[in-house]
């Protein structure tokens, strides 16, 4: 599974309005509500929130992967933000925490879901990936001109 199985365009927030951690979960599950009819934005919101309470989802390298389990879903789905300025997400390396990978799956998706996490968090974690989501260029709203290869290249390294 790559990013694009997982994202399609309106599920890109080039630029978060998130300034504090306690609104990144807010608008990025409220977003990834938003855009899967039946799905409702409190159960997300909620969910990722009961997550995070038990540990940040922060890794450090700007990087943060918010994920959790929900019973109204049949199938994952993502949403990513990114934040220009950087938001303190309790990362382990104290640094501010620039992109957002969002993640929900259904309860007895245990394996996909911890397979999809560690791809993410492999492809994440390759420095040339990363600098190039930070330097995209963006349009004026989500998904609009995020202009990014999201492959999972080998060469990022």
């Amino acid at each position: 599974m790559t990013l694009v199985d997982l994202l399609d365009r309106d599920l890109v927030i080039p630029r978060i309005r998130a300034r504090r951690p306690a609104d990144v979960i807010p608008e990025l599950g409220g977003h990834l509500a938003d855009h899967h009819p039946g799905v409702q934005r409190q159960d997300v919101v909620r969910v990722l929130r009961e997550r995070e309470q038990l540990g940040s989802t922060a890794l450090g390298d700007g990087i943060a992967i918010p994920h959790a389990k929900l019973d109204a879903i049949d199938r994952t789905m993502a949403c990513l933000g990114r934040s220009r300025r950087g938001i303190d997400f309790g990362a382990p390396d104290g640094k501010p925490t620039h992109l957002f990978f969002v993640l929900v799956a259904p309860p007895l998706s245990t394996g996909e879901h911890l397979k999809t996490l560690a791809r993410i968090s492999r492809l994440f974690r390759k420095p040339g990936f990363r600098e190039r989501l930070l330097a995209a260029e963006t349009g004026k709203g989500p998904g609009e001109g995020f202009r990014i290869d999201y492959g999972d290249r080998e060469d990022d390294e």
